[in-house]
């Protein structure tokens, strides 16, 4: 069973909480963008597995948490903290997938005295500034659009389409096996509306506002080699950022496939937590 809460924040905002409510350790999952927070399978089985207590929020804008316009990737630190405090959390894994391994991050470097562990699936690396960054994008325009700005990456939603160039062979069989409800999430988030996509993707091209050498747990980044979202250069931009970061490089899997390996991913958290 998920428990489903709207929380208020102190600044008077609502985030949509969802809490398996048991388990031995306590693990929040990042989504990706565009999703829900809503948890779902196989995640909700890895972890019942395990012992684990599964916790995930709605980012602002998306799933029935408040919108916030301007939030930066290291926001989700604080919002995560009133999360934790309000589920009696004193210390927690962090795990996330594509932009959610990235905000996964960022609130490893901003609450080391709380996270345990960090498990990332094809993060996105922080900005560079520079062309270098979208190299083995297969369609960056998205992103390049958020480089302009909020208004800019929304006039660009209101005229594009999701690219299927962007996801592997192997990518559409997950969505179509173990990953389907993942798939089922994001079609319910995008048709919501765009502010968390669009927020999500601007974050990202600025400033974080979170300093990943200040992460002190033992971090995890799960690569697929053929990703086309987010390339093998981004897992290893941040391995460079932390300073040291195991990386688990797995060749013929692209963005989403790439989850398959979760059930090891939770394993490694349980052995490494600390």
């Amino acid at each position: 069973m998920v428990i489903i809460r709207d929380l208020r924040l102190a600044d008077g905002r609502d985030l949509r909480v969802h809490d398996t409510g048991e388990g031995d350790a306590a693990l929040v999952w990042h989504h990706g963008t565009p999703q829900t927070g809503a948890l779902y399978e196989p995640l909700l089985g890895l972890a019942g597995e395990r012992g684990i207590r599964l916790v995930s929020y709605a980012r602002p804008g998306y799933g029935g948490s408040t919108a916030r316009p301007g939030r930066a990737v290291g926001s989700a630190g604080a919002d995560l903290a009133q999360v934790a405090d309000a589920l009696c959390l004193d210390r927690f894994a962090v795990m996330g997938s594509s932009s959610g391994g990235s905000h996964a991050l960022a609130c490893a470097a901003l609450l080391p005295g709380r996270v345990t562990a960090v498990a990332c699936f094809a993060a996105i690396a922080p900005f560079t500034g520079d062309d270098r960054w979208f190299a083995g994008m297969a369609n960056d325009s998205a992103l390049r659009a958020a480089v302009a700005g909020r208004a800019a990456r929304k006039r660009h939603g209101e005229q594009s389409e999701f690219d299927p160039a962007t996801f592997t062979a192997a990518d559409f069989a997950a969505l179509a096996g173990a990953w389907e409800l993942m798939g089922v999430d994001a079609g319910t988030a995008d048709r919501a509306g765009p502010d968390g996509q669009v927020d999500d993707d601007v974050a990202l091209v600025t400033p974080w506002a979170a300093d990943l050498a200040m992460v002190e747990a033992p971090v995890l980044l799960v690569q697929g080699e053929q990703d086309l979202v987010a390339p093998r250069s981004h897992a290893e931009r941040i391995a460079h950022l932390l300073g040291q970061a195991e990386i688990w490089f797995r060749p013929d899997d692209g963005h989403i496939s790439v989850l398959d390996a979760c059930p090891q991913a939770m394993d490694w958290i349980l052995q490494v937590a600390r």
